[in-house]
């Protein structure tokens, strides 16, 4: 205790001490550093960062498309489509009975044909009409002059009026039954082109391009829109997954975002993307759904069960070991270290990465922490700081 006294006595009189005295003073504060407790520490310090939102669910269709037949009544004659085959937009996959439609065309054929001859035959009535209106005008206007000059009675001039009157409405009525006829030459152009129309739809073609994933077509089947549908498609062949998302991640996601997808039997992760985020909540579940686009459709099928990882965010950001943060009233905090003092530091936590967490607000880059937030250290106490190998993994 003298010795210590007196070189402390001496350094502030500014006293040259002798090297022997100075290394004794040295090894006397060696067993001080080593009598505190060795705590593991490990240094704040900047690294990328990644929020995953984990999913799960069913494989479905983007969009099914259902083919029935766009007329009734025909027999099934032939299929040229099976469940799994990929057809192109307008391929044709039945074809119905043409019979009754190929007779009613005849019938709708030679009703034309008999409305065109009509139309004829009343052109030609209306020519005659409008000549004899000609001849009983101007036998009416000769009647009117020879009355003024005295020489035809009131009489003969009454029946030629009358004569003219006559003949103007046999040619109204002409022009009427041309109009009839022209009419009737409409009809019967309009049920050919509708017979043509019904024998075109014995084809049932595929609207899009896209691949059959249900057939419920029979061959000699009644063809019926009503009931189950001819063939179901995929469109395009494109399939998403269906996932269920807790309602607390629901607002993390949104479109765009990429995914990574694992199933069963699929030996390597599949990509996808976000394609749509459901704008409502499960009230019983409380569980949200998110559709995500499959980049490789053709290695799952419809119905198989997928989980996704959805990357909602990846950024910079300065964190700790998720050991490093414990809890308080106060919220999240740290023990940091400063030359050897502990000192308790409430925290604002972000994105959780793994065995990393971000730190949002109360620490800066270069900080020492306690690597475990649950040793024996309390806010106050001096620890001998071990730096944490494994930090820097």
């Amino acid at each position: 205790m003298r010795s210590s006294h007196f070189l402390t006595l001496a350094l502030s009189l500014g006293l040259v001490l002798p090297a022997p005295m100075l290394l004794a003073q040295e090894a006397a504060a060696e067993p001080a550093m080593s009598s505190l407790p060795a705590i593991t520490v490990t240094e704040v310090r900047s690294r990328t960062l990644t929020d995953r939102v984990i999913a799960s669910g069913l494989v479905a269709a983007v969009e099914e498309v259902q083919v029935a037949p766009l007329i009734e009544g025909q027999p099934l004659e032939e299929l040229r489509a099976d469940v799994g085959d990929t057809v192109a937009a307008g391929q044709v996959l039945a074809v119905l009975s043409r019979t009754s439609l190929e007779l009613q065309k005849s019938e709708a054929v030679a009703s034309l044909a008999a409305a065109r001859a009509g139309i004829a035959q009343v052109e030609a009535q209306l020519v005659e009409a409008q000549a004899a209106e000609a001849e009983a005008v101007r036998v009416a206007d000769r009647t009117a002059r020879l009355r003024e000059q005295g020489t035809a009675p009131q009489a003969q001039l009454d029946t030629a009026n009358a004569n003219a009157t006559a003949a103007k409405a046999r040619v109204q009525v002409a022009k009427e039954a041309l109009e009839s006829a022209r009419a009737q030459l409409a009809l019967a152009e309009a049920r050919l082109e509708n017979v043509d129309l019904m024998l075109s739809r014995t084809e049932v073609k595929a609207p899009v391009a896209g691949r059959i994933i249900a057939r419920n077509a029979r061959l000699g089947a009644i063809a019926t829109a009503a009931g189950q549908p001819m063939f179901v498609l995929i469109r395009d062949g494109a399939l998403e997954l269906r996932a269920d998302v807790s309602e607390g991640d629901v607002l993390r996601l949104k479109e765009g975002q990429p995914a990574l997808l694992r199933a069963v039997g699929v030996p390597d992760t599949l990509s996808g993307i976000v394609r749509m985020v459901e704008p409502t909540i499960d009230p019983v579940t409380r569980l949200g759904r998110v559709r995500i686009h499959i980049d490789e459709p053709d290695r799952l099928r419809v119905g198989m069960f997928v989980e996704a990882e959805i990357v909602a965010d990846e950024h910079q950001a300065l964190a700790v070991p998720l050991t490093a943060v414990g809890s308080s009233a106060e919220g999240p905090t740290v023990m940091r270290v400063r030359d050897g003092l502990v000192e308790r530091v409430v925290v604002t936590t972000g994105i959780r990465d793994g065995a990393f967490v971000e730190i949002v607000n109360g620490l800066a880059a270069g900080d020492l922490v306690v690597a475990k937030a649950g040793a024996f250290v309390r806010a106050g106490d001096r620890i001998n700081p071990v730096p944490d190998a494994g930090a820097t993994n």
